[in-house]
C-alpha cells in the first residue's frame, strides 16, 4: 500500500484484497489470539468533526494492535488558532507514529499527508470516507461471498456527498455496479465516474431499485448543511429507502447505512430495524476489524 489512505485511489485490488483477508483474520481471532504491531507506538487521533463511532473504533482498534492513542481535538490544537498544516504535520510526525484525521476539509488532509513523513488515514472530509467504505465492501463480501460486478448497488440521497463520492470509487475499484439515485440538484459528480460503464444517476427511485443486492443511503442534513435542512427534507423526500424499494428489488436484498440512522426521513423504520433486511450493525462492527488492518499495513 501507499503510506496514507486519504481516498480509495490510494488502493489497489490486491490491496483491498490484503485487507479483507486481514480484517477477517482479526475479526475471527478476536479476543484470542494477540496481535500486536503496533507495540510501542502512538497514534494520534484528530477530531474536527465529532463522531462516537469513528473515535471508538480507532481508539480501541489502536489499543488493541499494542499502540497508544491520542485523541487531539482540533479545536484546542495550534492549526486552530493560526499554525500552519505544514508545520502541524512535520511536528506530529516527530512524536507519532501514525496520524488519524476527521476534518471538513479535504484539501488539509492532502496537505496534512504530503508534509508528515508518518503514514495519515482519512477517517472523514466532506468529499471522501475510505474507511467506512471499506467496512462497507467487506460487510458485503461477507453476504455474498464476493465484491465484482455481479453485486448490484444503489444509493439513494445526496449523490455528492462524501459516501457517494467513495462508492463510486469503490465500483471503479470492485467493478460492482452502482446506481445512485438523487434529485437533478445533487446528482453525482459525472468526472468521478467517467470512463466507468458499471456507474449510472439514476433519479427515478423505482427505476434504480431493479434488481438491486444491497440499498444504502446516508442522513440528508450532514453536519455543516444544518441552515439547509428544511430544503433537503423536501428535496430528498422521494428518496427515502424503504419497502417499497425493496418490492421491486431481489429477494434477499440487504440494507446498508453509514450511521447514524433517521427512521422516518431517509429509511423507514420497517426497513431499518428489519432483522433479515438490515444489516448496519454488522456493517457498523467491521469498521473496527477494517480499520485495524489498514493501521496494521500502514504503520508495520
Amino acid at each position: 500500500m501507499k503510506k496514507d489512505l486519504l481516498t480509495l485511489r490510494d488502493i489497489t485490488r490486491d490491496d483491498l484484497d490484503h485487507i479483507f483477508e486481514l480484517s477477517s483474520k482479526l475479526k475471527a481471532e478476536r479476543g484470542k489470539v494477540q496481535f500486536r504491531p503496533l507495540s510501542g507506538k502512538s497514534v494520534g487521533l484528530i477530531f474536527a468533526k465529532s463522531s462516537p463511532r469513528t473515535r471508538v473504533s480507532f481508539e480501541v482498534g489502536v489499543g488493541e494492535l499494542g499502540g497508544q492513542p491520542l485523541y487531539l481535538d482540533q479545536s484546542k490544537m495550534q492549526i486552530g488558532r493560526g499554525e500552519t498544516v505544514a508545520d502541524t504535520a512535520k511536528v506530529l510526525s516527530r512524536y507519532l507514529h501514525g496520524i488519524v484525521i476527521r476534518i471538513f476539509s479535504h484539501t488539509e488532509v492532502e496537505e496534512l499527508a504530503r508534509e508528515a513523513s508518518i503514514p495519515v488515514i482519512n477517517a472523514l472530509t466532506d468529499e471522501y470516507h475510505p474507511c467506512q467504505i471499506l467496512a462497507d465492501l467487506l460487510t458485503v463480501k461477507e453476504y455474498s461471498g464476493k465484491v465484482d460486478g455481479s453485486i448490484r448497488m444503489a444509493f439513494y440521497g445526496d449523490a455528492r456527498s462524501n459516501i457517494a463520492n467513495s462508492l463510486i470509487l469503490a465500483a471503479r475499484l470492485t467493478g460492482m455496479e452502482l446506481v445512485l439515485s438523487s434529485p437533478e440538484e445533487e446528482k453525482p459528480n459525472a468526472d468521478l465516474y467517467a470512463g466507468c460503464p458499471n456507474v449510472c444517476w439514476e433519479p427515478d427511485p423505482l427505476k434504480a431499485a431493479q434488481g438491486v443486492d444491497y440499498f444504502y443511503t446516508d442522513v440528508w442534513v450532514s453536519m455543516g448543511f444544518e441552515d439547509e435542512r428544511e430544503r433537503r427534507m423536501q428535496l430528498f423526500k422521494p428518496y427515502q429507502v424503504n419497502e417499497k424499494l425493496f418490492s421491486v428489488a431481489k429477494p434477499g436484498a440487504k440494507f446498508l447505512h453509514c450511521l447514524p440512522a433517521h427512521r422516518g426521513e431517509e429509511v423507514s423504520a420497517g426497513v431499518m430495524d428489519d432483522p433479515v433486511k438490515s444489516i448496519v450493525f454488522d456493517e457498523a462492527e467491521n469498521r473496527l476489524h477494517v480499520q485495524k488492518a489498514v493501521m496494521a499495513l500502514l504503520m508495520k
